[in-house]
């Protein structure tokens, strides 16, 4: 008796929408214009999303169908967020938000038909860059949601960010010894300690004293993040690039020249502390192996950003008021007429 609707129930059900549902997209109102960037998800995969910068403008349209034309749909209300977050993998569940901006597009009531909602989040903050890493991943999103009694309907539009910096103006070389007293005397040297992603790395090394039988010797660019504070604190190593400086014997007052060209490899800027949660930092490790494969090594910090100066041409004039707030208006200002002069 309870399991047979009546033609009235049955009425009355579609009458208050049960049964109705909906599809939403999220267009963006520059999706024709707008670069794409591939981006690593955390299965490992690239996929393409669509770049921003700091103080960019994110606007466009948010589309609701609805599945069954002629019913209703009543719903909670109708918005649309922007959210910044970091997730640490070892905390899954757990998301800090940095960046949370809400739209309402719609006050409770119903749908009667399909219906496209604009909006716009104006110069929006993002100030860290888009990244998936062994364990932690920072990610910004649209999400736009029918708020309903029993089950929202939603969806999530993933973009990436991308920071830019200027030429930084404090870039000295990097002058370093290593040695096994009485044994080896090595001096090397690398023209300078920021690079931007595109950079060569040029450098030198001197042989000062060797009268140990080195067999091979290698330049390995390594990436550390670090996740969690106090006790929890994880750290991953990969090896980014090897680069091998010699095979065979070096002799004494011997010197190698270094050429490494950073443009082939996958990596992100310098990330110091991001929100508290995470940093990715960068090292060149100068490996020497004997001929007992005993190994020698010395490890050195580099700095890596992002030049913003090829990508100026496109960017919206926000994003340049972006990237000067960023670095500090003097340099930034001085870097943007000259990024100008050179586009002109």
């Amino acid at each position: 008796r309870h399991l047979t609707l009546t033609r009235d129930a049955a009425a009355a059900m579609s009458f208050f929408s049960f049964g109705q549902s909906a599809e939403i997209d999220v267009v963006l109102n520059d999706a024709e214009t707008r670069k794409k960037v591939e981006h690593k998800s955390e299965d490992g995969k690239k996929d393409k999303y669509f770049l921003f910068y700091d103080g960019e403008t994110v606007s466009g349209k948010v589309n609701v169908t609805l599945k069954s034309p002629g019913k209703r749909l009543e719903h909670q209300g109708i918005k649309i967020e922007f959210i910044g977050q970091i997730e640490l993998y070892y905390d899954r569940g757990n998301h800090h938000e940095f960046v949370s901006l809400v739209k309402d597009l719609a006050r409770p009531g119903e749908l009667t038909q399909s219906q496209t909602f604009d909006f716009e989040f104006t110069h929006v903050e993002k100030p860290y860059e888009s990244y998936t890493g062994q364990n932690v991943k920072l990610r910004y999103f649209l999400r736009a949601t029918v708020s309903r009694r029993l089950n929202d309907i939603s969806k999530e539009m993933d973009i990436v960010v991308h920071t830019l910096s200027t030429y930084p103006e404090m870039n000295s070389s990097i002058k370093m010894e290593v040695g096994i007293e009485d044994c080896l005397h090595i001096e090397f040297e690398y023209n300078k300690s920021k690079y931007h992603l595109k950079d060569v790395i040029v450098g030198k090394i001197y042989f000062l004293l060797v009268r140990i039988k080195i067999k091979h010797m290698e330049i390995d660019i390594i990436k550390r993040e670090t996740t969690g504070t106090g006790p929890n604190v994880y750290h991953e190593n990969d090896t980014i690039a090897k680069y091998e400086i010699m095979d065979g014997a070096p002799v004494r007052g011997e010197s190698i020249p270094i050429r490494l060209f950073l443009a082939g490899y996958e990596m992100t800027p310098t990330m110091r502390d991001i929100n508290k949660k995470f940093s990715v930092r960068y090292y060149l490790n100068l490996v020497l192996i004997d001929e007992e494969e005993r190994r020698y090594f010395k490890q050195q910090e580099i700095t890596l950003w992002r030049k913003g100066d090829i990508v100026r041409k496109s960017m919206s004039h926000q994003a340049s008021i972006a990237a000067q707030r960023f670095e500090g208006s003097a340099s930034a200002e001085k870097a943007l007429a000259q990024a100008k002069e050179e586009n002109s």
